[in-house]
């Protein structure tokens, strides 16, 4: 039994390795637009007071094993000072990941029209694991022993912006161990930078104001070509309804929709089309997203 069970924990491994990468393909939507800190810790605190984000994203298809990620950001701006922090869970098959980011940002004020330049840096540590509750065979086997003793990942990422009114430019370094340090133990293919430009346009205004904001990103995934996301985001009724679209260069695409009560309570839905590689083989996957803003 024994013999016949090694290969098949080394052949769940890399299909938990595969899974990871996904995931960087297809990275939380809600950091497009309704929570950018997910992506860049120079905005935790962008704004005075508490904002808490949760979101929760599976696989559509219900597949036992299928992929889950959980996810929940607190930041808190005062002064010119934002502190976040994150807590992301992820499984797909055996693997438990988690992973936890504390960050720190500095928000400096150009002029009095409202231009500010962001800095924000990030510290996280991360532990990755094999559930031997949901393994059938041999719990005590040594492949699995060592997958699970590896010690806590220690890395950390860096993100500037500059933000006017209208105008979102950013970029970031997540990961920064993987980049400065060459000879890092490799978990799986990682995302090495993002870059992203947004511009708010106003179709009207007052109670019934419709906007909309096209947003062009860059990012790449250490082993695979880099990406570029292009969408919009289209708000109406003073930006408190919002539709999202977003076609991924990976030949997928995302839809949304969602409700910003009063600027306060928000709740959206997407759905994010399988990449091209992997849609013979499984449906895309639906995230729900949830923000109480207390600094109104």
């Amino acid at each position: 039994m024994k013999t016949i069970y090694k290969p098949l924990v080394l052949i769940t491994i890399s299909i938990i390795i595969t899974t990871s990468v996904k995931a960087q393909l297809n990275p939380l939507s809600s950091q497009y637009y309704t929570n950018q800190y997910l992506i860049n810790p120079a905005f935790a605190g962008a704004g005075e007071g508490l904002k808490l984000n949760c979101a929760y994203r599976k696989l559509w298809s219900n597949v036992l094993g299928s992929p889950l990620t959980q996810n929940l950001t607190a930041d808190y701006g005062f002064n010119k000072v934002g502190l976040g922090l994150t807590v992301n869970n992820e499984s797909a098959g055996l693997q438990r990941q988690t992973r936890v980011v504390g960050s720190y940002a500095y928000h400096l004020k150009l002029n009095d029209n409202n231009h500010q330049l962001h800095f924000g840096v990030s510290l996280s540590f991360m532990s990755q694991r094999l559930e031997n509750a949901d393994i059938y065979g041999n719990p005590n086997d040594p492949t699995i022993g060592q997958y699970n003793d590896r010690e806590t990942y220690l890395d950390g990422d860096f993100g500037v912006a500059y933000t006017l009114d209208k105008l979102n430019i950013q970029a970031a370094i997540p990961n920064l161990k993987s980049v400065l340090k060459k000879d890092v133990i490799k978990l799986a293919d990682v995302a090495t930078f993002y870059t992203a430009v947004s511009y708010k346009i106003g179709i009207s205004e007052g109670a019934e104001g419709m906007d909309v904001e096209p947003k062009v990103a860059y990012r790449g995934v250490k082993g695979f070509d880099n990406i570029w996301d292009a969408g919009a985001q289209f708000g109406i009724a003073n930006k408190q309804v919002f539709l999202l679209a977003m076609y991924h260069s990976t030949r997928n695409a995302t839809f949304g929709l969602g409700i910003d009560f009063r600027k306060k309570y928000l709740i959206s839905g997407t759905y994010t089309i399988q990449t091209s590689a992997l849609s013979s083989y499984t449906n895309g996957s639906f995230e729900l997203n949830l923000r109480l803003n207390l600094s109104k």
